[in-house]
């Protein structure tokens, strides 16, 4: 049986061969066996910063600080752009903030995103994440701010379409502040596997607040990065995915029907700019089966 260092190589070696580096972190929900790759190395989070944003609003609404029902309109034209969700729609539309944070985690809605940071504050989402012990895990910006950096660095008007940016050499697009952790939302692959594992044993906040959480997690609709690793039916698979010019990221939670329960956290970084690179998005489940097989296995096989 595969020793973890065994594990980490061939995690690597693919890595290489897809043309990615990768930060990765996973461990059992309800014991204390992990592996990691580089784990505890800041990375930018991408759209994964979303999940302490709905842990915040989650948190606020069981503790009544807001109404989880009370009904907003969003007209057509938010400044924040985004490639699903409410950035595409025409007319307006009234929604509570519960169905917006199914927007936000489930296709990843950046304009449902920065709606519920502005209600919930910057200050209060850090807040929360320093009382649970995170030292590296940040929500310094909204998705706007960073996609408007990302054109203020470039000198363009940048939508959120990473086609835009292919032809240009990758020194220029790693230059970039959105894809620097100092300079950005970031986390470690440690530190969110570890929220993650605080959200699904009810010790991240309330418990109603956390089950809120994962049911958003549960929604989620992309299937090609954590979920294809495990294509059992028998297995769940709760996620939200990252995504940024040369950065492809999901964390999540796996779940068996024997009862184990694992966080993982991947963070990828790539050697080129192109925008659509399938066995990049697939290599994230790749890595995800293989640390999750490895904890699997009775602790005699894994030495």
């Amino acid at each position: 049986m595969p020793t973890a260092s065994e594990v980490t190589e061939k995690i690597n070696e693919r890595a290489k061969e897809v043309g990615v580096r990768v930060r990765l972190h996973a461990a059992e929900i309800d014991g204390a066996r992990q592996i990691g790759v580089d784990e505890h190395a800041p990375v930018v989070t991408a759209s994964v910063f979303k999940v302490p944003i709905a842990l915040e609003l989650a948190k606020q609404g069981a503790e009544g600080a807001l109404d989880l029902g009370e009904r907003i309109t969003v007209p057509p034209g938010h400044p924040t752009p985004s490639p699903y969700g409410l950035a595409t729609f025409r007319h307006e539309i009234t929604m509570s903030w519960y169905d917006l944070a199914i927007l936000m985690i489930g296709i990843s809605d950046n304009v449902a995103t920065d709606l519920t940071l502005d209600r919930v504050g910057k200050e209060a989402t850090e807040k929360t994440l320093r009382d649970l012990g995170f030292e590296h895990t940040t929500v310094s910006q909204d998705c706007g701010e960073v996609l408007r950096g990302i054109g203020d660095d470039l000198g363009i008007s940048y939508e959120d379409d990473e086609r835009l940016l292919t032809e240009l050499p990758i020194e220029r697009i790693t230059a970039l502040r959105a894809l620097q952790p100092e300079h950005s939302c970031a986390t470690t692959a440690e530190e969110i596997t570890r929220l993650l594992g605080l959200i699904w044993r009810d010790e991240a906040a309330a418990p109603a607040a956390c089950a809120d959480v994962r049911r958003w997690m549960d929604l989620q609709v992309w299937p090609h990065r954590l979920r294809s690793g495990f294509p059992d039916d028998g297995i769940r698979v709760s996620g939200k995915t990252g995504t940024l010019p040369s950065v492809r990221n999901e964390v999540g939670v796996v779940e068996y029907p024997d009862g184990g329960r694992y966080a993982v956290g991947i963070f990828t970084d790539a050697v080129d700019g192109r925008s659509r690179v399938p066995e990049r998005d697939a290599f994230i489940g790749f890595a995800a089966a293989q640390a999750v097989e490895w904890l699997r296995l009775p602790e005699a096989d894994r030495e």
